[in-house]
């Protein structure tokens, strides 16, 4: 006679409870909560209080007051939009032009291509504060910089990149350091497409063109969903490179919502908004996050 399916369910339950495995996993897991739990509830406490570094001593409960003052700050709208601008740019030269070279590093055969690779993917393993005094100091710069010295060539005044296009600057920047990785993950796609199936569409007729918008950019939209969702997540707490360049000015001209955070807290000393504002920061991650793995969830299913 067969076992009732609520007592197989519960003898398995029972047997997955006496495995050692969950036991040996619990430790790790237990030190991941921990490392979350512990600075989300110091956040959690500092945001619904006032708290300026300069008065150590002097703490008062505000309720969402913190909340309220740090998104009718005047920096959190320029702040904002330059995130987005930020995001939105970085994410679209990445993506174009990770698919173009990937493409032409697939299809030409030259000399020395292994070496064009490790050069194309290089500056992604650059620390950013390196990266951003290089561009600073050796490229933009407008008296010593490559660009000047350009400038000069053809008889042009040169131009304070960082003082007059600071935003701009930043862009280039960034998208320099995040294009290798696009590169990266498009060219090892690439290397998994079906030479059988383009070489049969090249014998009926089908040009270079047409092969890759039918068979390459199909082939490369997994690859490509998981660049603009891993890059957001990183593009959206872009800190370093501000710092280090324009100081997140002229003005908010250069402002992110992360470098706005660490104005309130170490330039201003507000630990109460700044903390505010790192929830704030936090959320809008989440749902990035949340909206592009939905959207990475529903491209692998229409791909199956």
């Amino acid at each position: 006679m067969a076992a009732p399916v609520g007592a197989t369910v519960q003898t398995a339950r029972a047997a997955r409870k006496r495995a050692p495995g969950g036991w040996l996993v619990s430790p790790s897991v237990a030190v991941l909560l921990l490392w979350m739990i512990v600075p989300l509830g110091m956040t959690l406490y500092f945001s619904v209080i006032r708290y300026n570094l300069l008065y150590p001593g002097e703490k008062a409960f505000v309720g969402l007051e913190n909340f309220s003052y740090f998104i009718t700050d005047a920096g959190f709208l320029p702040g904002m939009g330059n995130t987005l601008i930020l995001v939105a740019s970085v994410l679209l030269i990445s993506v174009v032009l990770g698919v173009l070279i990937s493409a032409l590093l697939e299809a030409a055969e030259f000399t020395g291509r292994g070496i064009v690779r490790v050069l194309l993917i290089s500056p992604f393993f650059i620390m950013p504060t390196v990266s951003a005094l290089v561009w600073k100091n050796l490229i933009f710069h407008p008296v010593s910089g490559v660009l000047a010295a350009l400038w000069k060539f053809f008889g042009a005044q040169p131009v304070d990149w960082l003082a007059q296009y600071p935003l701009l600057s930043i862009v280039i920047i960034v998208a320099w350091q995040w294009l290798p990785f696009a590169i990266l993950i498009l060219m090892t796609a690439m290397q998994s497409l079906d030479q059988e199936q383009q070489e049969a569409a090249r014998l009926d007729g089908a040009g270079a063109v047409a092969i890759f918008w039918h068979l390459t950019l199909p082939h490369l939209a997994r690859p490509i969903a998981v660049v603009v969702m891993i890059e957001t997540i990183f593009l959206l707490s872009i800190f370093a490179e501000i710092f280090t360049t324009t100081s997140g000015g002229p003005g908010y001209a250069s402002t992110n919502l992360a470098y706005l955070i660490y104005s309130q807290a170490l330039l201003q000393f507000d630990v109460g908004t700044a903390s505010a504002g790192g929830l704030i920061a936090v959320l809008l991650a989440n749902i990035a996050a949340f909206v592009l793995v939905r959207m990475l969830g529903k491209n692998l299913t229409d791909k199956h």
